[in-house]
């Protein structure tokens, strides 16, 4: 693991300061309290003991106050203090993230008009099983993913990325991609066609259809200056033997426990068709809310 995918990693940035934090927690709790309580037990017992001479003597005592001196002895040091304050907040935000809901920021416009560049969404990390934290490990299983989910999983190519794209094919299926229409396992799939959507980043028009793919229906977006396939730049990726290219179509068969993926901004999306196969391990979720987006707040809403 270089530099640049630790860095990238927050969930092990986040890993690193719960386990520093939670250290120093816990040794305040078990060893510095205590020592700090023996360390004032000591003054306090030689405080009272200067007055109670001093008062045998018929002196003037000591006037400072005792429970001062108390409060300065137990005081927790800075550092210690604002670890302590920190633990919990990290280890709660580790653990929803790690296995409830993490939130990502939508950076390209690969899954337009699905997701939009700059929606913040919400995905659920547990649907897909129980994994640990870091390892990316499934421990407990729960559901697979299905065809029509709009899911986040980690580049193949470089896992310190997290990608978003449509699952088009599961484990065993046969995925035909010809001028631009998808069949599945010899059934194609039923396209509506919708009115041209209007690119907001540029002036430009793009043909927009309602995919209905094994029942689940979603826009997708085709542009017809582009080939099915940029075949010039596809990969030679892990089971490339599995598909057959060509500029007008391909055909893949999802090997087991691998995903066939693709954007639903068909022709501007960098995906299964380009760089190969999402395998199980690399699942982080099921994105299934837009929580926000400052520039269009509207888009607030479900997932579909």
């Amino acid at each position: 693991m270089n530099l640049q995918m630790i860095l990238g990693n927050f969930a092990l940035i986040l890993f690193v300061a719960m386990v520093f934090t939670g250290i120093i927690w816990f040794l305040d709790i078990f060893y510095f309290a205590k020592q700090r309580r023996i360390t004032a037990d000591k003054a306090l017992a030689a405080f009272d003991a200067r007055n109670a001479k001093l008062t045998a003597e018929g002196l003037k005592i000591d006037n400072t106050s005792r429970q001062a001196i108390e409060t300065a002895l137990l005081r927790q040091p800075t550092w210690i203090e604002y670890s302590g304050s920190f633990f919990p907040v990290i280890a709660l935000v580790f653990f929803l993230r790690s296995f409830l809901y993490e939130p990502f920021k939508i950076p390209s416009s690969s899954m337009v008009p699905t997701l939009l560049v700059g929606d913040l969404i919400l995905v659920n990390k547990f649907t897909y099983g129980i994994r640990l934290p870091v390892l990316n490990k499934k421990v407990v299983d729960v559901n697979n993913p299905q065809r029509g989910d709009v899911m986040v999983f980690k580049y193949p190519n470089d896992m310190s990325q997290d990608y978003i794209k449509r699952v088009v094919g599961v484990p065993g299926d046969t995925i035909v991609y010809e001028n631009k229409r998808l069949s599945v396992n010899g059934q194609p799939v039923a396209y509506t066609p919708l009115d041209d959507y209007l690119d907001d980043e540029s002036p430009v028009y793009h043909k927009q259809l309602v995919e209905n793919l094994t029942g689940v229906p979603h826009r997708i977006l085709n542009s017809d200056n582009k080939p099915g396939v940029e075949v010039a730049i596809v990969e030679n990726f892990p089971k490339r033997e599995a598909c057959d290219f060509s500029y007008e179509k391909f055909t893949c068969t999802v090997p087991a426990g691998n995903y066939f993926m693709m954007g639903d901004n068909r022709d501007h999306s960098l995906d299964s068709r380009y760089w190969g196969f999402v395998p199980d391990k690399n699942i982080v979720g099921k994105a299934f809310f837009v929580w926000m987006n400052f520039s269009n707040p509207k888009r607030i809403g479900g997932i579909h």
